[in-house]
């Protein structure tokens, strides 16, 4: 009693046989090959194989069914492909419109801005000048309070010089009052006196 894979042949059976063969991959091709010489020598099972084969082989029939399905897939192709081309041209042509009206709005703000800008230059210009005379203006007007600061202290000093002459001329005048007085004085006392003579001496 023989011991094949893990199973004594005397309980082999067709059925295991055939599940060994589709398991092992390798042993089937090789029984293949061993049956093939066979099978081709045998007519009838060389006309099954035939007809086995014809059945899946294509007829021209069937051919020419396919490449009418393939003429038809082409100008289904050409169609959808002459579409594509006319609707990517439409497409394009837009493209290039939007892209043209957006080139004139860049030129347009484009001119704006070399406008603004120069504009906005000349105004600088001309800030730039009047920054200027506002400069020279204030150094001419620096330098005349300089020149009247000058003036104010000069004439401080001549008012002081003023002041003390006429501190000289009030001490002047009270002596000159004063002498005045006593002269007047003086005066009275001997005109009194040569009244009260006359009164008193007939």
């Amino acid at each position: 009693m023989l011991f094949l894979r893990g199973i004594f042949v005397s309980s082999v059976t067709a059925e295991d046989v055939v599940k060994l063969f589709e398991s092992d991959e390798r042993s089937r091709k090789r029984l293949a090959k061993l049956l093939l010489p066979e099978v081709v020598s045998e007519p009838d099972l060389r006309l099954a194989i035939i007809n086995a084969v014809l059945r899946d082989v294509a007829t021209k029939e069937d051919i020419t069914k396919v490449m009418e399905e393939i003429e038809k897939g082409k100008v289904a192709t050409r169609e959808e492909i002459e579409k594509i081309r006319i609707g990517t041209g439409e497409e394009i042509a837009k493209l290039r419109e939007d892209f043209g009206r957006l080139e004139e709005r860049i030129e347009t703000f484009r001119k704006e801005m070399y406008t603004y800008i120069a504009e906005l230059r000349e105004r600088v210009s001309k800030l730039e000048g009047a920054f200027t005379q506002l400069v020279d203006r204030i150094g001419d007007l620096d330098k005349r309070i300089d020149s009247l600061d000058k003036r104010i202290d000069a004439l401080d000093k001549r008012i002081d010089a003023l002041d003390k002459r006429i501190d000289s001329l009030d001490r002047r005048i009270d002596y000159v009052t004063k002498v005045s007085w006593a002269l007047t004085l003086s005066v009275l006392a001997t005109l009194v006196a040569q009244v009260l003579m006359r009164v008193l001496l007939p």
